[in-house]
């Protein structure tokens, strides 16, 4: 699982996605239909395809609040991602999970206009969290009061897009990829700890201009192998012989490649770079980890 672990959801008859199911309905025509899911279902190809296009997309000013994602309806998907994790309805197999050190950049570039934190809270408020209140959010983005403190990680002050660029890239991340990529294998490892897990933080493009390792930075390193270093060719090693022994480290050459620890093995995450890895501990922004934790019922998308 490359980039995101579980979200999660309102029931897919919440009012966002009301609105989502009531915008395609409009946009096909079909507002007037007596059975608009019936005039959704008969409509020409462009017409859906046009329609279902109409609400906001993930490259947007509501960015990672998308439109579409799983939604329980209590047949297909009976509960909330993260309520099936924890009563251990998962399948149980080896996995591994991991992310890109900094995966909310991409998403944090469309809202300029937010230059305070009491916009920004607003925006999380209004778009994010129909459940939480402000002072909720509030004491969520405490976790993220400074530049430094914010994603493209370990940069300091700068490439600091607009004045609240850093700090909503850092929390899109955190909430959407990467600290709930944490909270997953957390959960599963108390559920099913003989489930074997392994992680990874990718951080081979630490240093490029306001973006860093970024959302699907990953495609280009290591699937299309566009620069061909010991971060491709390290993680194709790991993941072919996963494939193939549900262990990414059996019959690999200890000295080429480092054996790659279970997460539950004290917590360690492969930290991977364009010429070289290590391992580190999977703690980093733990108060931020703490709150969303212990505030999964409110923070709902």
């Amino acid at each position: 699982m490359n980039s995101g672990s579980i979200i999660p959801a309102d029931p897919v008859d919440c009012p966002k996605a009301q609105n989502v199911y009531d915008t395609v309905v409009s946009a096909a025509g079909c507002s007037s239909a007596p059975d608009t899911l019936e005039c959704l279902r008969e409509a020409d190809y462009q017409t859906f395809l046009n329609a279902v296009n109409s609400v906001p997309f993930v490259l947007g000013y509501q960015s990672l609040a998308i439109a579409y994602l799983p939604r329980p309806d209590g047949k297909f998907l009976t509960k909330s991602p993260d309520l099936l994790l924890e009563s251990g309805n998962f399948v149980k197999v080896p996995f591994i999970i991991g992310d890109q050190e900094d995966e909310g950049t991409l998403f944090a570039l469309f809202q300029s206009n937010i230059t305070t934190n009491e916009e920004l809270v607003e925006y999380f408020n209004f778009y994010y969290f129909n459940h939480a209140s402000a002072a909720q959010i509030e004491n969520l983005t405490s976790y993220y009061n400074t530049n430094t403190d914010g994603s493209p990680f370990g940069t300091g002050d700068l490439w600091n897009w607009y004045p609240q660029f850093k700090i909503l890239a850092a929390l899109l991340g955190d909430l959407t990829f990467t600290l709930t990529r944490r909270a997953f294998l957390q959960v599963s490892s108390v559920v099913h700890p003989d489930v074997p897990s392994w992680s990874y933080l990718s951080s081979y493009d630490h240093g490029t201009p306001i973006l860093g390792t970024f959302h699907t930075s990953d495609l280009l390193q290591v699937f299309f192998g566009i620069l061909p270093n010991y971060a491709s060719s390290a993680f194709r090693a790991y993941y072919i012989t996963f494939v193939n022994q549900l262990n990414p480290n059996t019959g690999l050459d200890s000295n080429t490649y480092a054996i790659w620890p279970q997460w539950n093995n004290g917590n360690q995450l492969l930290n991977m770079f364009s010429s070289s890895s290590q391992f580190i501990t999977d703690d980093f922004r733990q108060q931020a980890y703490n709150f969303i934790v212990e505030n999964i019922p409110n923070l709902y998308i």
